[in-house]
């Protein structure tokens, strides 16, 4: 099988981990670039990336490049290009792009313009054209321009990574479920421990705490991919690929927790939960993380998301407060890690936070923030490390 460059797209901040996670698949000639990862495979390890990665939103499969100097330039050369090889007359396609271009403005326009090529060639040469099918096309085609040089790529994901099909239910300010994955990879979480979210919402950060935790491909419960209609489908190589990751799915032994006080949202992480075929390693409770402590001894993980007064009306100064008492009077031996985007809400904490790493969630910059809290004194839990 032949091999070929492709680019795993991603979350600012995100691009080792992606990378260590391609190195970990098999993934060659490994590449970072800005909220992207490029890298050699074929076409069973496109499976497995679409299949396996946490911290990717889409791969891409680059299938042309050229310079463009006017939508003219942009059109004609669009044109040119044999889709037919991929595409029926009668099929459906469907253009994404992104521009960051003086040339090109407007990343609507120039879909519009290539969507104009595509289908003109097509009406020029068999008298009939592809429908736009923006749901599920029969060819997903990515545009990206950067100054005057344009990439053209298929995509072979589709629908965002981040949509894993587990989550049926969500609360107001749900989490990505790759921005979520990546903050667990970046806090050193490998299922070595119990873990715990105090404010789980709809049990995003849980489900992805414990596919990790089990090795669990994170899209096993996705209904389709954009490759499963390219003309190249082998479905029996991608069961394949399935079933061998399905073989390296590893046992857990320690709990996973989920808190949310409104009940309606721990009915949703619950059916999520459900959903996702994890009922076994997490348990979620309707517990204000306020009236809570640790209940053991051990060390504990905890990584939350919590409300940043952005769609959740909350009094900032005070909730943040009250986080960083909780922690610190009922969480001794525990590593509390959470994201923030509210900087003046981070000073209420009270704590001194051990790393500050730059993320976004969604289109708000925050930082990812990690608490140590000592069993008994510093001195003596640094004697005890």
């Amino acid at each position: 099988m032949d091999n070929y460059r492709m680019i795993a797209k991603t979350l600012y901040g995100f691009e080792s981990i992606l990378a260590k996670e391609l190195l970990d698949l098999g993934a060659m000639d490994i590449k970072e670039g800005n909220r992207m990862v490029s890298f050699v495979g074929d076409l069973g390890f496109m499976y497995k990336a679409n299949l396996c990665l946490r911290t990717a939103i889409k791969i891409l499969k680059p299938y042309e490049s050229f310079r463009v100097n006017s939508e003219q330039e942009l059109y004609d050369n669009i044109k040119k290009l044999p889709w037919e090889k991929f595409l029926a007359e009668d099929g459906s396609l469907a253009i994404d792009s992104a521009v960051h271009s003086d040339i090109f403005t407007h990343s609507q326009y120039v879909a519009l313009k290539s969507k104009d090529a595509i289908v003109d060639r097509f009406r020029e040469k068999f008298g009939k054209r592809p429908d736009v099918d923006l749901d599920f096309p029969d060819l997903r085609i990515n545009i990206h321009i950067e100054k005057n040089f344009c990439n053209v790529s298929f995509d072979s994901s589709g629908d965002s990574l981040h949509k894993r099909g587990y989550r049926s239910a969500t609360n107001i300010a749900p989490i990505n479920e790759v921005l979520a994955a990546g903050m667990l990879l970046m806090s050193g979480w490998e299922g070595q421990c119990d873990f715990l979210d105090p404010m789980c919402g709809s049990g995003t950060i849980p489900i992805e705490a414990a596919m990790i935790a089990c090795n669990i491909p994170p899209n096993l419960n996705r209904k389709e991919f954009a490759f499963e209609k390219w003309n190249d489908w082998d479905e029996e190589l991608f069961e394949k690929i399935e079933e061998s990751a399905l073989k390296k799915v590893k046992d857990f032994h320690f709990k996973i927790k989920g808190y949310d006080k409104a009940p309606s949202a721990v009915m949703k992480a619950k059916e999520n939960v459900k959903n996702a075929n994890l009922s076994e390693f997490i348990e979620i409770e309707q517990k204000s993380f306020f009236e809570t402590k640790k209940q053991n001894d051990k060390y504990l993980h905890m990584l939350f998301n919590p409300p940043y007064g952005e769609r959740l009306e909350i009094d900032i100064e005070d909730f943040y407060g009250k986080i960083g008492d909780t922690l610190k009077q009922g969480y001794p031996g525990t590593h509390a890690w959470f994201i923030a985007t509210n900087f003046d809400a981070i000073k209420s904490v009270g704590l001194r936070a051990s790393r500050k790493i730059k993320l976004y969630n969604g289109p708000l910059e925050g930082r990812l923030l990690k608490y140590v809290l000592y069993q008994g004194s510093k001195k003596r839990s640094k004697q005890q490390d």
